[in-house]
């Protein structure tokens, strides 16, 4: 059976982002889906003088090692300031000490949603300009605008929005 990992590219317990990768990846069918949580990889700030130092954190490795022993990715990215969360491109500064094509060309659904109605397009962006160089193969990208409107009860309740959705996994799907 082919393995999935959703996450969102945050570390509030409350993610908006967490919330919607997991309602994604509950929509691709005949997969394990494993949802990670950033709070669950301790790593600090990411320096050359801490890196020199101290090495590389082994939890660095083992998200590393999770996106190679994975099929397909799905990742909602946080929006702040226009740009990734701190969290998240800490984690990817990390593994990109250890292996610069991190992705390792994983077939990717890439999302983003917000409070507001560019629902984290700055930040999907950047990331589709930044994540091909380590490789990464996004088959798809989606954005949900107005979260707070848009996603009730554990799911998109704005029916265009939810077919964009499921059209967005099924690419996916049928690239695992």
């Amino acid at each position: 059976m082919k393995k999935i990992i959703a996450f969102a590219g945050s570390n509030s317990k409350q993610s908006i982002n967490k919330q919607l990768a997991t309602y994604a990846a509950s929509l691709v069918e005949n997969v394990e889906t494993t949802v990670l949580d950033l709070n669950d990889f301790d790593l600090p700030l990411y320096g050359m003088d801490h890196e020199n130092e101290h090495g590389i954190p082994k939890d660095a490795h083992r998200f590393l090692e999770i996106l190679k022993n994975t099929d397909g990715i799905i990742l909602s990215l946080a929006e702040h300031n226009g740009a990734y969360s701190v969290v998240f491109k800490n984690l990817f500064d990390w593994m990109s000490r250890i292996e610069g094509k991190l992705f390792f060309k994983k077939p990717m659904l890439l999302m983003a949603t917000s409070p507001g109605g560019r629902g984290g397009l700055s930040v999907l962006e950047i990331a589709k300009g930044r994540f091909p160089f380590h490789d990464g193969n996004i088959v798809e990208s989606f954005s949900l605008p107005f979260f707070g409107d848009n996603f009730k009860e554990n799911k998109i309740v704005d029916n265009a929005l939810d077919a964009q959705l499921k059209e967005a996994v099924n690419k996916l799907q049928n690239s695992l």
